[in-house]
């Protein structure tokens, strides 16, 4: 049962604008899924959703994907800038060094940021690995870095 009420938050918060736990309540239910307001917190917490702004001064539930995407590229910018400590590659292997404990966010803005030519990300502590397709899109994935955050 849980499993398939978290499926359907996923879905509800992907496909509607939900503004409170009650309203997220309120659609479960109309889905035939009975909760009561407690259990939709302890859900909300557990998927660790969050509110962002979507219009009018009014935030709207979402996943922490849609969050990082909804940072100000300014925002962006300066934690690129202040956690980066030096960029090498071989081949199509490129490896970003950060402070420690920083890797996990600038990993995930560099997954967000959608640069074509990236398979993968990975990140450890003070460290990212990220795959390119082929060997020369390394300065193209430069020039986009210098572009996406840069001031």
């Amino acid at each position: 049962m849980k499993r398939s009420r978290i499926m359907k938050i996923k879905e509800i918060i992907q496909n509607q604008v939900i503004e409170t736990q009650e309203e997220l309540a309120e659609a479960l239910r109309k889905e035939g899924i009975n909760v009561t307001q407690a259990t939709v917190s302890r859900d909300i917490k557990e998927l660790r959703l969050v509110k962002i702004p979507y219009k009018d001064g009014k935030y709207r539930y979402a996943a922490n994907a849609e969050k990082i995407k909804s940072i100000p590229r300014s925002h962006a910018s300066i934690m690129f800038q202040e956690s980066v400590t030096h960029i090498d590659h071989t081949g199509n292997l490129v490896v970003i060094q950060t402070l420690p404990g920083a890797a996990n966010s600038v990993a995930s803005l560099l997954d967000h940021a959608e640069f074509k030519n990236k398979m993968g990300t990975i990140a450890g502590d003070d460290t990212i690995l990220i795959i390119l397709r082929h060997a020369s899109d390394y300065d193209d994935f430069v020039k986009f870095l210098n572009e996406s955050f840069s001031s």
